[in-house]
């Protein structure tokens, strides 16, 4: 089954939403930053399972801090991004290589 990213956020709170908040921000931002580094450890692999899984945990990890911060993150990623880059509005990105994104 597919997921939006909105339906990936309330399945997220279902899931966890008690213990999330019982963690806290803090606790809950530790957590993320450790699956960032084993994401960061199965990129230098070459083991795509691995890679797979840990992309989807740190998308979880992000979908929890938010629904802690109370954040959408379906309007955050819409509002920021809905028009293409947010510096240029183009797609694809037509600013420098030095300029984030």
């Amino acid at each position: 089954m597919a997921y939006s990213l909105a339906q990936l956020q309330q399945l997220i709170a279902a899931t966890y939403d008690v213990k999330d908040r019982r963690r806290g921000v803090e606790g809950t931002f530790m957590w993320f930053l450790e699956e960032v580094g084993e994401l960061a450890a199965s990129l230098r692999g070459r083991n795509t399972l691995a890679q797979s899984e840990e992309f989807a945990d740190v998308l979880a990890w992000l979908a929890t801090l938010a629904n802690i911060a109370g954040i959408d993150l379906d309007k955050a990623v819409q509002a920021k991004y809905g028009l293409g880059c947010p510096g240029c509005k183009q797609v694809p990105c037509i600013c420098d290589d030095k300029e984030k994104p």
